[in-house]
């Protein structure tokens, strides 16, 4: 497989949310605003691309038998990391995403690509792979958390656009990501359609 698919197919095609429909958890309680899916988005993407390289990097030595527990150890070092620098210099994001930083461990998106992906794959292959995925994600968590924001609280980024009064409050109330999901769902379906 080329290069520039390994890169792309996590980006629309595969792309981890609004097509495989994996890792909804996170994606439904923190997109309520455009800061918390940004947050999570970076969280996720260094967590995906650096446990995509090691997995890469030792698959040749890595007993089959014993391949996701090693996968477990290897993501959960990495959402370490990424849980001490952002208690240390994004408290007021940690506060908000809470319990989902921690459970990035178990994100089935990530453990999906190591084992799917990554363990059959050369490095530049498997980073690749986690910079498409991680853009993909990136973009569904995002635009997700802008509509959400937009329609239940009136406000971008913080940034009050119209009276909160007005807002569908459902709309940063978990049936607004589902309700959000959807939309997005079958308006990329219709797009798609309209394609072929």
């Amino acid at each position: 497989m080329s290069l520039w698919k390994d890169f792309n197919q996590g980006i629309f095609k595969d792309n981890p949310v609004l097509r495989l429909m994996i890792g909804l958890c996170p994606v439904l309680a923190v997109s309520n605003t455009t800061f918390n899916a940004l947050g999570m988005s970076a969280a996720v993407a260094f967590v995906l691309i650096c446990s995509n390289l090691v997995v890469a990097m030792i698959r040749k030595v890595t007993p089959g038998d014993i391949r996701i527990p090693i996968f477990i150890i290897i993501i959960s070092t990495f959402v370490t990391i990424t849980d001490y620098v952002m208690q240390a210099y994004a408290p007021v994001l940690y506060s908000q995403l809470g319990v989902f930083v921690p459970l990035i461990v178990v994100n089935c998106i990530i453990l999906g690509r190591a084992e799917a992906f990554a363990y059959k794959n050369p490095i530049a292959n498997s980073v690749l792979d986690g910079v498409g995925m991680s853009i993909g994600f990136t973009l569904a968590l995002g635009s997700i958390g802008v509509i959400r924001e937009v329609l239940g609280a009136g406000a971008i980024l913080g940034i009050q656009i119209y009276d909160p009064a007005i807002a569908a409050t459902i709309m940063i109330l978990p049936p607004g990501a589902f309700i959000t999901i959807g939309f997005i769902m079958a308006f990329l379906n219709k797009m798609e359609n309209k394609v072929m």
